[in-house]
């Protein structure tokens, strides 16, 4: 610029030079050619008068002239003018000072080449130069010589070339210049275009005599750009007192400067040369930076630029100049946040721009800043650091239009770079690193009545940033409850920063949490308002206590509990799909959703591979199987459905097993639907231990106490496996038929088993009762007598037929028709299943079949009388032949024994069994001491068999040829005429010195 006005200088120069030579010239080619030479002379510049020159006198001297060039090499200065004109008043000639009417300059193009680094300097002793790169002062110095009304320059052009930038072109340039005198006022207007922007501008001095005696003058300036360069920086007015000091630089004091429709007061000096400087205090009551950050410039009032020609706002209107500039605002306001005691400071020195904010203060606390960029570049790139020892997360949310659940001090320190001037450049290219810490932090958990439940605290937690293109990673340690909870949590923290609206729009985020009873993991996108939608994650080995230190019930028959799936939560529901569930161990995968209201609204669809509803409701427990395996009776635990209540829920359900306990059914598709407190399953006809079954449950929770109601049909289940699965029981064979109709009621599960009646059939066909061979048991009838029983798992009393109904009573199951048909017996009982205790006792009375070698017709066997007895455990039971009724009436068993095919018509066992005396003893014996010793060692099991001398009291039974020993006569008449004494019932009677009781009885029989 400085330049531009020399080269004014000089044409105004070659103007008054050529006023002043008219008279003397003679043609118009001598005339052109010694005013070119005139004013190449006094200017140091190449000037040359290639078009016609036109003179004229009256009213005032004048020159016209066509095609003018100016070179000035040294300086890089080309210059060619479509036409200059100018005038001067009659008096100049014959005044020491020259009065130039007007000055004007058409379609100039100026041509500005900037020098390379090294290149020669102008020439010593050319005159032109000033040295100083202020072309006021030569103005000045001109101005006391001269008075000039109007100097003008129209359409003109300035082009300004570089080796290392693009060619710079300013068109459309108007300029008026007035100086009548260098007592009144300097002013000077222009306009131009910049690529796509136009400027306007003017500035006046009120007296430039001020300057030159070192006085103040004031001084206007005002600038308009459109578009703006910068957003908010269309128009720049600025005015004060500006004061020219001996070292040559310009003080300017008390000025004020609007800017964007901001006021600062203005203090300001600036040093010109070869590269300019500025020192500026600008001093603000309020700073509202809103307009700044327009992020649209504004139009041109003459012509829009088309959409793919707009270009950023950039700096580069900075880069010709160095400043050092401090502003200080009381208060500093951008869109709907104020700040109060701001601080700012910027250096900008060779196109470098560094600024810091030393203070600024908010409602949520203070932020200290630094930037640096390049005012140069195209889209120029900021990078600098931000910290603030803490900011109110409340009020700072507060700020940013938002209500989130966290309070606390957030802390920054964390450098940042981004491109750009408007906000959606910003936001597109920002980056940051460091740190961000939460202090004394609590976040208040979204849904939770209980206050104590939904606060998390965290003393000192925090984040490191490596980029806004890496996720924000949080480590640390919270309270909740009392207790520690470890957290790692990473965030986009691009998302995480620079959301809009993070309540509504949510937050991308991994985390891991892991308490001491349980752990929880998200891959999702979670908003403050308390959404998520994504992966979830969440397992404890206890869900009741876990639930208790959480102040909640209803879960106490679950322990173990895992999910993992994609859920998606609102504040009223939550789904999930593709999910994998275990619990209690029991694992199923499927979807569904749940409605948080009163009930509690569930619907699911579920897979399993196998569902054990005993294991899942908590029965198969580690404790209770524990108690199960020593044989202890079934514990007595609380039956609580009263979560039924508080739910309505349709849970279908596919699985390959389906049952309870060791007892299962499957495949089975069924549904479990949940309603005012009462739960219901049906199961259709699905496959069941080689045949099917039919069943149906009803768990009701709506009344004082819980009650379940089940209805099931089997048929041909094999029984075997089925009654072991079932309780244990391994003695019954078969294929089996049933049905049961069972309701109770109880609040622990012993009461409810108390509790149960009803009625069941069961009927069971082509098999066999384990443990006893019924038919064996008469073939071998003389050798029980004498050796005992011993129960042998290897034999079996087969059947065709087995059947009985029961009526189920306060946990009772009795029957009074049992009945079997076997082949080679027939049986009819009665006897009763204690469900509640798990044990049996049942008296089965056998009936042979003609006889014991083959088939044929029933014979009675009432006068032997021997039934079968069940009793004992379900897992244990104990299953013998009672042989107390044989002995108790002899006279039968005799006859039974004849009809048996014994011998007994040879033996004097008559007179043994229904005389007087010994016989009479004998009888006696069977009929009390027998009675009484068979019932009480009728069992034993293993290798401890009962003897009937056992089971009488005496010694063990003769070995078989011991007892064949015929007795001495004179022994014989010796004991027959001795007096017969037999202890009372029970009583033993030592060997030595009496023969036992049976071993009497059978000599007797022999003899």
């Amino acid at each position: 610029m400085r330049r531009f006005i020399l080269s004014l200088l000089g044409v105004a120069a070659l103007a008054v030079a050529a006023i002043a030579i008219l008279p003397s010239l003679i043609s118009s080619d001598w005339v052109r050619g010694e005013l070119g030479r005139q004013l190449s002379a006094a200017t140091g510049s190449s000037i040359a008068f290639n078009g016609p020159v036109n003179l004229s006198a009256f009213p005032y001297l004048a020159v016209l002239a066509e095609d003018v060039t100016l070179s000035a090499e040294a300086e890089g200065i080309t210059a060619e003018f479509a036409e200059v004109s100018g005038s001067v008043a009659l008096s100049s000639l014959w005044s020491d000072r020259l009065h130039i009417k007007q000055i004007a300059l058409d379609r100039p193009v100026i041509v500005l080449e900037e020098r390379a680094a090294g290149e020669a300097a102008p020439t010593a002793g050319s005159g032109h130069e000033t040295g100083s790169g202020d072309p006021l002062p030569a103005l000045v110095a001109f101005l006391e010589r001269s008075a000039i009304e109007s100097v003008s320059i129209a359409s003109g052009t300035l082009i300004r070339r570089s080796a290392t930038n693009p060619e710079e072109v300013v068109s459309d340039v108007e300029l008026t210049l007035s100086a009548p005198d260098i007592d009144d006022e300097f002013s000077l207007s222009a306009s131009a275009r910049m690529g796509e922007r136009s400027y306007e501008t003017s500035f006046t001095i009120s007296t430039l005599r001020s300057l030159l005696e070192r006085q103040p003058a004031d001084v206007t300036l005002a600038v308009e750009a459109d578009p703006a360069p910068a957003p908010g920086m269309s128009s720049l007015e600025a005015s004060g007192q500006v004061t020219l000091n001996a070292n040559g630089s310009y003080q300017i004091r008390g000025g004020e400067v609007e800017a964007g429709e901001q006021a600062f007061g203005l203090n300001a000096l600036f040093v010109p040369g070869e590269r300019a400087r500025f020192l500026v205090d600008l001093e603000a009551d309020r700073l509202d930076l809103t307009p700044f950050m327009d992020v649209a410039p504004e139009t041109s009032r003459t012509e829009a630029p088309a959409a793919d020609t707009a270009k950023q706002g950039n700096l580069q209107f900075l880069a010709g100049f160095d400043a050092n500039m401090s502003i200080n605002a009381a208060a500093l306001v951008l869109g709907e946040i104020s700040a109060s005691d701001v601080s700012l400071s910027a250096a900008l020195k060779d196109g470098e721009l560094a600024a810091e904010l030393g203070h600024l203060g908010i409602d949520a606390g203070s932020l200290a800043a630094n930037v640096a960029t390049d005012v140069t570049a195209d889209e120029p790139v900021f990078r600098g650091r931000l910290a603030s020892k803490g900011l109110d997360i409340t009020k700072l949310a507060a700020l940013a239009g938002q209500t989130v659940p966290l309070s606390g001090a957030l802390t920054i320190d964390a450098g940042f770079a981004f491109r750009g001037l408007n906000g959606e450049a910003i936001r597109k290219t920002v980056d940051l690193a460091g740190t961000i810490g939460l202090r004394n932090a609590a976040y208040t958990l979204p849904g939770i009545a209980d206050e104590t439940m939904r606060e998390v605290k965290a003393k000192k937690i925090t984040a490191r940033i490596e980029s806004l293109a890496k996720p924000l990673r949080v480590a640390g340690r919270l309270q909740w409850r009392n207790k520690p909870v470890d957290v790692d949590l990473q965030l986009p923290a691009a998302d995480t920063i620079l959301a809009g609206n993070l309540s509504a729009e949510g937050i991308p985020l991994k985390l891991q949490v892991k308490m001491p009873d349980a752990n929880l993991s998200l891959d999702g996108k979670a908003a403050l308002s308390g959404t998520y939608a994504g992966k979830l994650g969440f397992s404890t080995a206890d869900l009741s206590a876990f639930l208790a230190g959480l102040g909640q019930s209803g879960a106490e028959s679950i322990g173990p509990l895992a999910f993992n799936g994609h859920v998606d939560a609102g504040t009223t529901s939550v789904s999930f799909q593709e999910a994998s569930i275990s619990v209690n161990s029991v694992e199923g995968a499927g979807s569904g959703s749940v409605e948080f209201t009163t009930p509690l609204k569930i619907m699911t669809a579920l897979n399993f591979d196998e569902l054990d509803l005993a294991q899942l409701a908590g029965a198969q427990s580690p404790a209770l199987q524990a108690k199960a395996a020593t044989g202890a009776e079934p514990a007595d635990v609380p039956l609580d459905l009263s979560a039924l209540r508080s739910i309505d829920a349709t849970i279908k359900v596919n699985a390959k097993k389906l049952g309870y306990g060791k007892v299962f059914a499957g495949p089975v598709a069924t549904s479990l639907v949940v309603s005012d407190g009462v739960a219901s399953l049906t199961l259709p006809e699905a496959p069941f231990y080689g045949g099917h079954v039919v069943a149906s449950l009803r768990a009701d929770s709506s009344q004082s106490e819980p009650s379940i109601a089940l209805k099931t049909s089997i048929s041909g289940a094999s029984a075997a496996p089925l009654l072991t699965d079932m309780a244990g029981f391994k003695h019954l064979e078969g294929s089996l038929k049933a049905e049961f109709d069972v309701t109770g009621a109880g609040g622990t599960s012993g009461a409810l088993a108390k509790s149960l009646q009803g009625n069941a059939n069961v009927g069971f066909s082509d098999g066999a009762i384990r443990g006893i061979d019924i038919a064996n048991v008469y073939n071998n009838l003389v050798s029980l007598m004498t050796s005992g029983f011993k129960q042998d798992e290897s034999k079996a009393t087969t059947f065709t037929e087995l059947g009985a109904s029961f009526a189920i009573e306060g946990g009772v199951a009795r029957t009074e028709d049992l009945k079997l048909v076997g082949p080679l017996i027939r049986m009819t009982g009665n006897g009763a299943a204690d469900l509640a205790q798990s044990t049996l006792n049942f008296r089965l009375e056998p009936r042979l079949v003609a006889s014991l070698q083959g088939q044929g017709a029933e014979i009675s066997t009432d006068g032997i009388g021997v039934p079968v007895v069940v009793e004992g455990s379900f897992a244990a039971p104990r299953i013998y032949p009672d042989l107390s009724d044989l002995l108790k009436n002899p006279d039968a068993a005799l006859a039974k024994l004849k009809d048996f095919g014994l011998p007994i018509d040879k033996l004097p066992i008559g007179d043994l069994l229904n005389g007087d005396g010994a016989g009479a003893a004998v009888k006696d014996l069977l009929g009390g001491t027998l009675d009484k010793a068979l019932k009480e060692k009728a069992f034993k099991q293993e290798e401890q068999q009962l003897s009937i001398e056992e089971i009488i009291g005496g010694d063990p039974a003769p070995k078989p040829d011991e007892a064949a020993v015929e007795i001495p006569p004179n022994e014989e008449a010796a004991k027959a005429d001795a007096p017969t004494e037999l202890p009372a019932n029970g009583t033993e009677v030592p060997s030595e010195e009496a023969d036992g009781p049976v071993e009497g009885f059978f000599k007797q029989l022999l003899r």
